[in-house]
This record gives structure tokens, sequence and C-alpha cells, in this order.
């Protein structure tokens, strides 16, 4: 037995890790931190829904053929994207990962082979390739970026951007949101146009806070101790506690918090201590082992990084 991996994962296990993804994303990051040896609960903190206008996807998608980049801000936007276009076409033999892949084939009359797609980070990307679109279609920040957000998408394909140009973003929309598309896809959709490209947005879905159980509100108050670390992923949905929980005392809690803006709100709401990482897998398990290194004062091996 490795006697360094044992007190590794016996040191990672007295954390627990609050997911709050959405549902469709928690599972896949909860596996992957019990996996690494911490104790993960998930308590989504975004719901989604289908947008008020689902039959205008069909003319963005007829719209395409005119774009020379259609940005996917999420990987919730890829899904709602292609479901809602292969629910309205309803074609007999094709599911929609077929469907999509079709629409970069050079066989297929109309084809958006030359459409570049634009993914902020790498689980937008993955959505794509899962949903059919070719890898070679997509621009996304190099593996090493700062962050996984516009900004960082903005630096890989802002010299692609040229005057006349459509670029369409597909995006999902939110009551609770001070801007519809969002601060970071409205700041890149500005920089479009700045360069003097039109820009059209493509509303898939819409967002929303979530309707917790009394068991889930009876969970999320017993992870809101010194041990636990609550993982945010957006800082609208980390907004989303204040009215989840009014009143709740988070001074003996840790966020974690996978960029500024998110680190901005999770202070707001009044957490002890605000914990920062970049947003990949292998970031986020250093800076839990940082935690659980100070919370215990124990030596921790070095972990080893997450093969792609």
């Amino acid at each position: 037995m490795d006697t360094r991996n044992t007190i590794h994962e016996a040191t990672a296990a007295q954390l627990s890790v609050v997911v709050t993804r959405p549902a469709r994303d928690a599972q896949d990051w909860a596996a992957a931190l019990q996996a690494a040896g911490h104790r993960a609960v998930c308590l989504p903190l975004m719901a989604f829904g289908p947008p008020t206008q689902p039959d205008t996807v069909l003319s963005c998608l007829e719209a395409l053929s005119q774009c020379v980049a259609v940005m996917f801000v999420s990987p919730q936007a890829v899904h709602a994207f292609w479901g809602l276009v292969h629910e309205q076409k309803r074609p007999p033999t094709q599911d929609v990962k077929e469907l999509a892949a079709s629409f970069f084939d050079e066989k297929f009359q109309g084809a958006v082979r030359s459409l570049r797609c634009w993914a902020p980070g790498p689980g937008t990307a993955r959505a794509l390739v899962q949903a059919g679109v070719p890898a070679s279609c997509i621009d996304q920040p190099e593996p090493d970026a700062p962050q996984f957000d516009s900004e960082a998408l903005w630096a890989v394909v802002q010299h692609d951007v040229k005057p006349g140009d459509k670029v369409m973003v597909v995006r999902g929309s939110s009551a609770d949101a001070t801007s519809p598309g969002g601060s970071g896809r409205d700041w890149l959709a500005a920089q479009c146009e700045a360069r003097g490209a039109e820009v059209r947005h493509c509303v898939a879905y819409s967002r929303a806070a979530p309707v917790w159980s009394p068991a889930q509100c009876s969970q999320a108050r017993s992870v809101s101790g010194p041990r636990d670390v609550w993982l945010l992923s957006s800082s609208e949905s980390a907004a989303h506690l204040a009215d989840l929980m009014p009143g709740h005392d988070w001074s003996r809690t840790v966020a974690l918090a996978t960029h500024p803006r998110i680190a901005r709100a999770a202070a707001s709401l009044g957490f002890g201590r605000v914990l920062h990482s970049r947003p990949a897998l292998d970031d986020v398990l250093r800076t839990l082992d940082d935690e659980a290194r100070a919370s215990l004062g124990e030596a921790l091996p070095p972990r080893m990084p997450i093969a792609p």
C-alpha cells in the first residue's frame, strides 16, 4: 500500500466540498472530487428552462450560414441550442449529434463548415464535440490561460474578426440578471462591434434560481462550517444563495471562487474566507489540498496532474 497516497486521501476526505454547478454538470465534478479523496455534496445553485420564444432558434440556425463565428457561452448553451434545433426540425433518422455534425459536412446543402465555434472554456468545448461539432472548428482559450472566460477567448479570436463580419452569441436569459447577456459575453460582443462586426444574440434557454427541497435546505445548513468548502461556479448562481438561505451566517464557511467576479459575489455574501483557483480541475484540487494542509497542519504529497 502506498502510505503517501493513504495519508493524502484520508486528509482530503476531512473536507466537504459543496458542488453548486447545474445538475447536469454537478455529478461529473462530484465524481472527480470523490475520486480525489474528498466528500462531495451536490447543491445546484442554477436551474435551466426553455426560452420564452423557442421557435426563434430555427431562424438563428438559418442565419449561421452568414456568420463567421458563433459563441456558445456555456455547456448549457450547447445542449439547449442543438436540442431545440433537433426538436424543431424533427429529423426522422438523426439524433442530436448526427444533426449537429451534418451542418459541418461538405455534402450537406447549406453546410456551415467554415463557421468557427467559440468556447470560453474547455467544458463548453467538450460539450460542442459531444454535440457533433468537429474539434477543428472550435476556438477556445489556451490550456494555460489565467482564466477560462470571454476575455481569454478574445485573446485567441480577436484577429479573426473583421469589419462587416457577422457573429452570433448563443446564451440564456435571466429575470434576475442585471444584464441580459451577462458581463463577460456582453464585453466580448462589444469588442466584436468595436471591430465593425455585427453581433446577433440567440436566447436558447432561461436561467433561474433552483427550488430546493426541505432536505436540501437542511443539507446546506449542515455543510456550512469551517471545514466545508463551497465551490462556486458563477456570480449569478452565488447570488441565489441569498434567496435560498436568507439571513444565513456564512462567516465560518469557506468559498472557492474560480473567477474574480465570483470571488466578489462570495465576499458580498459574507463567507469567512474566499479561496481563488483557475476553473480547471487540477487547479481546484491543488487549492483544496492547500486548504486541507492549512486546516490540519499535515504535510500532503504533491498531487500528480490529471491526464487529459
